[in-house]
């Protein structure tokens, strides 16, 4: 059985992948760091706060569960 879809995980994933810090991310998003690391705890999160980090870091997160569901 796959694996549960961790979309926090992925969003950590990708802003160490592109070297930008958590501090970064929080002034893009205009929320505190103790809210980013929350983020990054979720294994699900709003779409349009979803669609406002994909857009900030220029990656496809909508992608990662549309691969997800075609391998379940």
């Amino acid at each position: 059985m796959q694996e549960e879809l961790h979309i926090g995980k992925l969003i950590k994933a990708e802003l160490a992948r592109q070297g930008r810090s958590i501090t970064w991310l929080a002034e893009q998003l205009n929320y505190s760091r103790q809210y980013v690391y929350k983020i990054f705890s979720r294994k699900w999160i709003y779409t349009d706060l979803l669609l406002k980090i994909s857009d900030i870091l220029d990656y496809d997160f909508f992608k990662c569960y549309s691969e997800w569901r075609e391998k379940r």
